[in-house]
């Protein structure tokens, strides 16, 4: 009998601190869905624009020309693609878009470290708070789906390289990766930006406005016409 009375004190206290641990979790998540959603998108929006991190990189880093901005280009699939995301689920994307911007933080660190040490980027720790609050955001959204943002594994990128400043590189070289990085980032977040304002779109939509269901039905109106009525003249209103 006593052993029974531990066995259930001590679930008991488990399942207690596992509640406590879901409430500290959530406790910094409010606002219904469509706040949330909002948030985010706007969030996007924000970080896809090249004007808050890459042009400041570009013209600090000396790369502000026409041939060398040709250069800075995306890896191929260093960052998963818009198409790629759309195909995810909802909460596959959100471990996705999770993963991907805990690496842009990891690669921004590598930036700040070995090309701008002695020199000032305010918008890089601005970029590296805005990806902070863009994360918790994502980690509210998967407790609304009724899942977390890092239960499993996300999708995987292709074979393309992520940023690689290794000792081998010439300053120059680095320099150009970092930018091809931040490019890639800026697109990536576009992406992401595109997905969720295609989330806002789809709560709207219903059967009765699917325009394959309205097909079928004024298909299915005309064969009802053609058997119990006589055709309206052409150019003639029907009644």
């Amino acid at each position: 009998m006593r052993a029974r009375l531990t066995r259930r004190t001590l679930f008991s206290l488990v399942l207690g601190l596992l509640l406590l641990s879901t409430a500290a979790a959530m406790r910094g998540c409010v606002g219904p869905y469509q706040h949330l959603l909002s948030q985010l998108q706007r969030q996007a929006h924000l970080t896809e624009d090249t004007s808050s991190l890459l042009e400041p990189y570009i013209h600090l880093q000396g790369l502000n020309t026409p041939i060398l901005r040709g250069s800075c280009t995306e890896h191929p699939g260093a960052f998963p693609s818009k198409d790629a995301l759309r195909g995810l689920s909802k909460r596959s994307f959100l471990r996705t878009v999770n993963a991907t911007l805990d690496r842009v933080l990891k690669g921004l660190v590598a930036l700040q470290k070995q090309l701008l040490e002695q020199q000032d980027l305010k918008e890089l720790e601005t970029a590296r708070q805005n990806i902070q609050g863009i994360r918790n955001n994502i980690h509210c959204m998967s407790w609304l789906l009724g899942g977390s943002s890092e239960t499993a594994e996300p999708m995987q990128t292709g074979p393309g390289s992520w940023l690689q400043l290794t000792s081998t590189l010439d300053v120059f070289q680095a320099k150009l990766e970092g930018c091809r990085f931040l490019r890639g980032y800026h697109r990536f977040m576009g992406s992401v930006g595109w997905v969720f304002r295609e989330w806002g779109e789809s709560p709207s939509r219903s059967r009765r406005h699917s325009p394959r269901r309205a097909l079928h039905k004024g298909v299915h109106r005309t064969r009802l016409f053609r058997r119990g009525k006589r055709p309206v003249p052409r150019g003639q209103l029907p009644w």
